[in-house]
């Protein structure tokens, strides 16, 4: 896609003629960066609804080392997108933008900046030259001009901006943080959220969080999720990535996926870089990041934080440095799910407050505020005396692949009412290590028939499907045809509609599985068969306690009957 043709309507020489809504008031958005643009998107339609005297259009600025991406951002959106070289012949009333490192046409329209992120915390490199510069400044000349005006959330955030650039002096505008109220609204429905994305209840959602550059959580651990999927059993656990669009825009998502090809096949939820981020960090139940926004609005929103990584590109004095110097630090060659463990433990929700009081200012009240001052800065007087709605992020589409093979450790604990009774959890075998076994605990692999790789079907233990079939006389028939088709399985197990699971055996038995609970995993059912081989007990009519790592509180009861009913 491409913005090489000017537009001719809704503005041209001879829009009139072509348009149907007649606008008073010309607004045109600078679309530099997926970040910047997505920015705008996000609360833009708040502050203009339904006003038809504004006239908005999106130039597109093609000079960013991140501008891959904009256009598709963009196009999908329903935007019109005009060459950047036609913004000097359209004459606006304003141009928005939430990109700072734009050269706007000589003129006095003025230009209202937006933050990107939270304030001015990071120090990027400057593309007109090889120095660094502090991020969310824009460039002297518009400033020396008179014509910018930059949004701010909090007081303490134009202090630092006058201490580094005197000449921004009265071209401030305290507005608050849109992005940050529409987390607040979302809040408490983070079990919607969490539900939404396929995290099952008494599942905790991980969620790592990496700005982009070297100094990053995945500039400098670049398989950490991989890792924490090896780590955290996965029906205790759920693992999803935030990475900033600058990683997606720069290196593209083919490498991303190449990258983290290993950990995508564990199930990892690698969050899209437009809009969604806001729904995962609201589901989260902890937050592994680094010196990003994201982390530091996960903190604010009282997430309890792990801090992978922390640059030296952060801005001293901020808030962000305020939480590098509060939040615990995770060790990458410890124990991920220990520290993970402990850091929920030992988390209060007020925990961060101070930071957040820091970052924010007038929650609630930033759309109200900055469509004032767009309107003010239009000259057009705003349509309605109501507030724009706060909204809350959309509820997000399920993320991730399924998990279709596993490294499963079961052991035999203490027995429940006379009863035998095991512990179980499960790790994607995609990313798992080769585990030992100890007395009363065994480990094997189990691949569901769906599994891509078939080195590992051919090496698993026990072997599942998951479509239930009708009768227990079809799931008979599976389990023969699969335990032929593959010699070196020791079981395979199918579901019968209606709850039961049939397993056979290499010796030709076949055994009846049916769980009291909500058992529904056949996997789960095929991994007590195994463990009772194991550990010679009976398959005659027992009945087993499993509980299923820490996520039921309730123990499940398995019984287990020598023949199926056909």
């Amino acid at each position: 896609m491409h913005a090489s043709q000017p537009l001719r309507v809704p503005v041209g020489d001879d829009a009139h003629r072509w348009s149907t809504f007649r606008g008073e008031k010309t607004l045109v958005v600078a679309a530099r960066t997926v970040t910047s643009t997505v920015r705008v998107l996000e609360c833009l339609p708040a502050l203009l609804r339904g006003d038809e005297k504004v006239t908005v259009v999106f130039a597109y600025d093609p000079t960013s080392a991140f501008n891959d991406g904009v256009l598709d951002l963009l196009h999908d959106a329903g935007c019109r997108v005009m060459p950047w070289s036609q913004l000097s012949a359209v004459s606006p009333d304003l141009i928005v933008s939430a990109s700072e490192n734009i050269e706007v046409p000589d003129g006095d329209c003025p230009v209202l900046v937006l933050p990107h992120g939270i304030g001015f915390q990071k120090f990027v490199p400057d593309s007109r030259s090889a120095r660094e510069r502090l991020s969310g400044v824009v460039p002297d000349p518009l400033l020396e001009a008179g014509r910018a005006w930059l949004a701010v959330s909090h007081p303490g955030q134009e202090e630092q901006l006058l201490a580094a650039h005197p000449k921004a002096s009265g071209h401030t505008l305290l507005v608050g943080d849109p992005c940050f109220d529409e987390l607040r609204a979302g809040l408490d429905d983070a079990e919607a959220y969490r539900r939404a994305l396929g995290v099952a209840d008494g599942q905790r959602l991980v969620v790592v969080s990496s700005t982009w550059g070297a100094t990053s959580l995945l500039g400098g651990l670049p398989h950490l999720p991989a890792r924490l999927l090896a780590e955290l059993p996965c029906d205790e656990y759920r693992v999803a990535a935030i990475l900033h669009p600058n990683i997606w825009s720069g290196h593209g998502a083919w490498q991303i996926r190449t990258l983290q090809a290993a950990a995508l096949d564990a199930g990892l939820m690698l969050i899209s870089p437009v809009h969604a981020w806001r729904s995962a960090l609201l589901a989260a139940s902890v937050v592994i990041g680094d010196h990003g926004s994201v982390t530091l609005y996960g903190a604010a929103l009282g997430k309890p934080v792990l801090l992978g990584a922390f640059g030296e590109d952060a801005v001293p004095g901020t808030a962000v440095t305020d939480l590098g110097r509060s939040a615990p630090r995770l060790d990458p060659h410890g124990d991920l799910r220990g520290q993970i463990e402990e850091t929920l433990r030992t988390h209060t929700s007020g925990r961060y407050a101070e930071i957040a009081d820091r970052a924010f200012a007038a929650p609630g009240e930033a759309l109200t505020r900055l469509r004032t001052c767009m309107y003010q800065l239009m000259g057009q007087p705003e349509p309605t005396d109501t507030p724009p709605p706060v909204l809350a992020p959309p509820l997000p589409d399920p993320v991730g692949a399924a998990v279709t093979s596993w490294v499963v450790t079961t052991s035999m604990t203490a027995s429940v009412a006379g009863r035998p009774a095991m512990t179980l959890r499960r790790r994607p075998a995609a990313v798992s290590d080769d585990v030992g076994e100890a007395p009363d605990t065994y480990v094997h692999l189990a691949c569901d028939v769906q599994e891509r790789d078939g080195r590992l079907t051919e090496s698993a233990s026990v072997l599942v499907r998951q479509p239930p079939t009708d009768t227990a006389s079809a799931a008979v028939r599976w389990v023969r045809d699969t335990l032929d088709r593959f010699p070196g399985s020791l079981l395979a197990a199918a579901p019968v509609r209606g709850g039961t699971t049939v397993v056979g055996l290499r010796d030709g038995r076949m055994v009846e599985a049916t769980a009291t609970g909500s058992l529904g995993d056949p996997g789960l059912t095929a991994a007590v068969v195994y463990t009772c081989l194991r550990a010679e007990l009976s398959l005659d009519d027992a009945v087993v306690t499993l509980r299923i790592g820490d996520v039921r509180e309730e123990d499940v009861v398995v019984r287990l009957r020598p023949e199926p009913s056909c």
